[in-house]
């Protein structure tokens, strides 16, 4: 996805096939094969599309015995549910060829084996399972979002030019906000300086004062600050005020 934004960025006139280019279809976590490629290109292409799904199965001779090996699963198919409901087709006979089920993963990853018996031949098996059980899968592709408040159908390159547009917009909101903070602490960091080249007449005007609003007001009078950096100078403790360094108020 990174290089369908960055080839868009680099060419807003850039068409939804030439974005193909750079992403060949959906990565789902858990695996499995594409079947076909006529639903990704309607999804990419609309917003809207069904993708067929198969999950990954080798043919392996395991103790002298043909097995099926599978290894990856269709998206949002349940592994536990696809066991059970495939052993329910076998004890009903409508499912012919298989022997025994075993599921031997581990934390090294999926491993399902289903163990052939001695006339089936493997292929039909596995055709079989295609057919009729959840190793063989559809995922409905309906690009809905919300795009100012209102929902939209969006393809391949109008869910890419809103989340350019929506990234821009954080990092411009997020760039102000620190531009602002960094723009409030220049501000007293100057009055702290004012405040730094003149320490006794500062100390001696706080400890004159009645209280710290008439403190505030004559450090505004008095050296021209404002209403914040006067604040800012007032509520210091004392020792930080006198052990000001001016090297480290530098901004």
């Amino acid at each position: 996805m990174l290089t369908d934004i960055t080839a868009y960025i680099d060419n807003h006139d850039i068409t939804i096939e030439e974005l193909m280019t750079h992403i060949k279809a959906p990565d789902f976590p858990t695996g499995g094969t594409i079947y076909g490629y006529d639903g990704v290109k309607e999804a990419f292409l609309t917003g809207r599309g069904r993708v067929m799904m198969r999950g990954k199965a080798e043919i392996e001779e395991v103790n002298g015995r043909e097995c099926i090996i599978v290894t990856e699963i269709p998206y949002q198919v349940n592994k536990a549910d696809m066991i059970k409901k495939t052993a329910d087709l076998v004890n009903d006979k409508k499912l012919e060829g298989i022997a025994n089920i075993r599921d031997e993963s581990d934390r090294k990853g999926m491993r399902i084996v289903y163990v052939l018996k001695r006339e089936a031949i493997p292929n039909i098996v596995l055709n079989k399972l295609y057919k009729y059980t959840a190793l063989q899968s559809s995922f409905s592709v309906n690009n809905i979002a919300l795009v100012g408040g209102r929902p939209m159908m969006l393809n391949l390159k109008d869910m890419i030019l809103h989340f350019v547009e929506h990234r821009h917009e954080v990092v411009t909101r997020r760039t102000q906000f620190e531009l602002k903070k960094a723009e409030e602490r220049a501000h007293i960091l100057e009055g702290l300086i004012i405040a730094s080249d003149n320490i006794d007449a500062v100390i001696a005007l706080i400890r004159s004062s009645s209280n710290a609003d008439e403190a505030r007001a004559r450090l505004v009078e008095e050296f021209e600050l404002t209403e914040i950096q006067s604040k800012a100078i007032v509520e210091m403790r004392l020792r930080q005020l006198t052990g000001l360094e001016q090297d480290k108020l530098a901004f």
